[in-house]
């Protein structure tokens, strides 16, 4: 996957940083497509799972070592929309945005939408919802409050180690 979220060769999930995904009418097409990556994503857990607990339920060392990836597979699959943007760099959808965060295994969840679209009105509802799926797959996810009082979520692996909290938290 190049940086900017866009495909360079078979299945991507949309980081929300590259062009809307299943452009030109392939919805039902690009639906099926996340809905086998998130099975495959599913089986990788269950072969590598080892332990207690539900296997579906802890992200395999895979997604731990390309996490953006493996959040925005998980929001795409739960029906999130993603954001996107054109070939200019200007927004053109709202939803979730995904890149690398400031610690190694983690990433920044963002809910972003084009100049004037109101995203942020609604981005703390969304950033939940964002969460409550994140959570549900074995990511711990803690929103907080950034630069011009946006939102955005800290993930990382659960089981990761305890996440830090800064001044910034918003619980």
């Amino acid at each position: 996957m190049a940086d900017d979220g866009t495909e360079t060769g078979g299945f991507t999930a949309a980081t929300g940083h590259g062009p809307a995904p299943g452009g030109g009418g392939e919805g039902n097409g690009r639906a099926a497509e996340v809905s086998v990556a998130h099975q495959g994503l599913l089986q990788i857990r269950r072969l590598t799972h080892q332990g207690p607990g539900d296997p579906a339920g802890v992200p395999a060392p895979w997604e731990r070592s390309q996490p953006v990836r493996a959040v925005a597979l998980v929001l795409e699959a739960a029906g999130i929309d993603p954001s996107a943007v054109d070939v200019s760099g200007a927004r053109t959808a709202t939803g979730y945005a995904v890149r690398d965060g400031e610690r190694p295994g983690t990433v920044l969840v963002e809910w972003l939408g084009p100049e004037r679209s109101g995203a942020a009105l609604g981005e703390e509802a969304a950033l939940k919802r964002c969460a409550r799926v994140l959570e549900r797959h074995g990511w711990e996810a803690l929103l907080y409050r950034g630069p011009r009082r946006r939102r955005y979520l800290e993930v990382e692996a659960a089981d990761a180690g305890p996440a830090v909290r800064g001044p910034a938290s918003s619980r």
